[in-house]
């Protein structure tokens, strides 16, 4: 999709992100991306917001808040994995990365991180409605139980089980302490 059109020669000069403003993970991934060497600059704009709305009129915003969206100065449009691509692209430490993520193999990675990182967004926001210190506040985490001693930990239809996040009612597996935890583990000595 093309907004308007911009430099003649195809060169991009700069990117503007579009990023979900409410969003815990959105609002440190732009922190993080402002840290970063930019060798094309990045300007931040919160998505569906006024100043969005005015300078995008043809953008479905709605559709903004639910996806990354990253547009070029010559009005090129990139959504989910490839808006992150382009923004890999534009730092200078992770141009290299971003090239590999453009090929098929790298692209199906940037799909699954985009999807895992829509799965953590999604389950967010149900645990930031519940009152501050209940088990449904306690957001999921990449080490799982976040130093939560309990076995089992619901997060919406995800649970972890102190190994790996499981789709709620999935069955848990279940071994006696002393015994091995697979192939990958030795059994305890002693």
């Amino acid at each position: 999709m093309i907004l308007e059109e911009g430099s003649t020669d195809g060169a991009i000069r700069s990117l503007t992100v579009l990023y979900d403003a409410a969003c815990p993970l959105c609002r440190h991934v732009r922190g993080w991306l402002e840290r970063q060497w930019q060798l094309v600059p990045l300007e931040f704009v919160a998505a569906g917001s006024e100043r969005a709305e005015q300078r995008y009129p043809g953008l479905d915003h709605a559709r903004t808040l639910r996806e990354i969206t990253v547009i070029s100065d010559g009005g090129e449009v990139y959504e989910a994995a490839e808006a992150w691509v382009v923004c890999l692209w534009a730092l200078k430490r992770h141009r290299a990365m971003s090239h590999r993520l453009s090929t098929p193999a790298g692209a199906r990675f940037a799909r699954s991180a985009v999807l895992a990182a829509a799965k953590w967004r999604e389950a967010s926001k149900g645990a930031s409605a519940a009152p501050r210190g209940t088990k449904a506040s306690v957001r999921p985490t990449a080490q799982g139980t976040a130093g939560r001693t309990s076995p089992s930990t619901p997060s919406g239809p995800w649970t972890w089980n102190g190994r790996a996040w499981t789709p709620t009612g999935a069955p848990q597996p279940s071994a006696p302490a002393d015994a091995p935890c697979g192939e990958h583990c030795a059994a305890p000595p002693g």
